[in-house]
This record gives C-alpha cells, structure tokens and sequence, in this order.
C-alpha cells in the first residue's frame, strides 16, 4: 500500500468540498481532495438550479459543479478521483485515510463533505425519469411544477413538509402513502390533511412512473383492494428519506440516530480533534447547494485556524 502525508485532506466533491477547497487553497494549505463516488455530488444529476446565489438566469447542476470545481483547482487544489474506505481517527495530526483500499494518507486535518444520498423506491422508471420529472427535493424542483398536478410518496415529517411546500405552487398534490397512517408528528399531518389541495390515499404503492421523455402520469396499487389507478401528473417527488454516507466513520465519530455526523453549535468541529464535517454528512434539516456551500467555508477556516493553534 502506497503511503503520503498531506496538510488537510477534503473527501468528497459537492459544493461543500469545493467551497472547503477554494477557502483552504487560497489560504495556502495545499489540500487534496478525493471525489468520492459521485464527483460533483448531487448536482450532478439536476438539471435546473435557479436558487443558488449568483445566477441570475439558473444554472445546471453539472454546469455550476464544474464552475466550482476549475475554481477551486486555479487555487491550486489537488483533485483526484477516489473513494475512502477505511479510516483511522485515533492518533491527533496523524489522520489515516485508505482511498479504494490501496492508498493510505495521513493528514494533519480532515474535512469530511461525503454528502448524504437520497432514498429511492427501487423502479426502473425512477431512474429513467430522474431530472425529467421524478426529483428526491421539491424546495429545489418544485418551482418548475407551478400549476401543474404532482405526486409526491412518503409518509413522514420531510413528506409532510415537501407536499405542504408544493401546494403552494402546484394545482394539485396527491400524498402516497404506503401504510394506512403518517410516521410525521401530529402537528405535520394536520397540515397536510387540512390543506384543500392535497390529497392523502393510505395503503397505496407506487408501481411505476408513466412517461416517454417526461412524466405523464404514476400507476399505483392499494394495498388492501389490490386495485390498480393511474394518476396524470407531470411531476414526482421522492421523499422518504436521506443516507448520509458517513458509515465509514462511525467507529470513531459521534452520529445522531440517523447516521448524520455531529458537529459543535456554530462550527464544523466533530468529536475527533483536527477532523471537521460539512455538507449535507452533517445536516439533515436544510440539504441545499448554498447551505452546503457555507459549512464548507465553515470547515476550511476551522481547519486553517486548528493548524495555526499546533504551530
């Protein structure tokens, strides 16, 4: 296994990396930066963004994710392609990173942006039709549905709150909900079940998303009668649930309950000193591009300001 010590070690590539990236490159700390499985991120697979500061005309998201990127890189950023595998926490400025198993790094400083992957239902279509219709975040898509008919599955807060969210701007959104009752808190289901035009159908599974080159429509099943329905809209919205892909750190990371890493109030300090966490491996409430962005600042001007206190 080859062996390299760095200064500060970015892994991942969102916009939560290549913000940590410009801030720690500009101030001379030389970082390497692994891509990880998704270089770009989740933008990479969205087309439209026109809520992200500084495009007035909207941006797609491989195009912004490239933006950020050869920024970053005119600083002077190391950017390779890698994943990592395993790590080793335990020793203070001496953090072991492995890349695809055969790599070892240590550095003083780790920045940890891995992000978070939406949960998909599993069909075919879904992927098929994925940034044509089907999208995993009605507060970045939404807006390109206005007055149109949507769906959106799941049954808990984040449901609840996206199909709030899209009554605002669609006709009409219909709730699919696998089970006969919500998993959201009460106060979150009585607004969505006394919101006019949203429709709520319990015991209902989505088969498959109806579309050439875009959504038609959804075929779904109630559970109970086994009758099957087809629903026209043109939209539809996946929420039940993220992934952060933080499962390599938890040995050594303190996680809340869902896997997202926890970092001090106001910081983007994690329970391991000189190892920081940014992006959406850390935040489950907001998960947008620019939020994102900001943590990513956040986390190389910790790091920069850690390694000036071990001089």
């Amino acid at each position: 296994m080859t062996q390299e010590k760095v200064q500060v070690l970015i892994l991942g590539s969102g916009p939560a990396g290549y913000t940590a990236a410009i801030y720690a490159s500009r101030a001379g700390l030389k970082p390497v930066m692994y891509q990880g499985s998704q270089p770009g991120g989740q933008l990479t697979i969205t087309n439209d963004v026109e809520n992200f500061p500084g495009y007035p005309d909207g941006v797609q998201g491989p195009e912004m994710m490239e933006d950020l990127r050869k920024q970053a890189e005119r600083f002077g950023l190391d950017n390779r392609y890698g994943m990592a595998t395993s790590v080793d926490f335990s020793t203070p400025l001496a953090h072991k990173v492995v890349i695809d198993e055969m790599h070892e790094i240590t550095a003083e400083t780790v920045i940890i942006s891995t992000g978070a992957s939406a949960k998909w239902l599993g069909i075919p279509s879904e992927t098929r039709l994925n940034g044509m219709g089907v999208s995993a975040c009605a507060v970045c898509d939404g807006f390109f549905y206005r007055g149109q008919d949507v769906a959106i599955v799941g049954a808990g807060d984040t449901a609840c709150e996206e199909a709030h969210y899209l009554s605002k701007l669609c006709r009409k959104v219909t709730m699919l909900v696998r089970r006969d009752e919500f998993r959201a808190s009460q106060i979150m289901q009585k607004r969505v079940m006394s919101t006019p035009n949203i429709e709520i159908m319990f015991n209902t599974e989505t088969e498959e998303i109806l579309g050439a080159n875009g959504v038609e429509a959804v075929r779904v099943k109630n559970n109970k009668t086994g009758e099957t329905t087809e629903i026209p809209i043109t939209g539809f919205f996946v929420a039940i649930g993220h992934q952060p892909n933080t499962g390599i750190f938890k040995d050594y990371l303190n996680l809340d309950e869902a896997g997202y890493i926890l970092v001090e109030k106001g910081s983007t300090k994690t329970n391991i000193e000189g190892v920081f966490a940014c992006g959406d491996a850390q935040d489950k409430i907001y998960r947008q591009a620019v939020t994102a962005a900001g943590t990513g600042c956040m986390g190389a001007l910790d790091a920069e300001r850690y390694l000036a206190e071990k001089e």
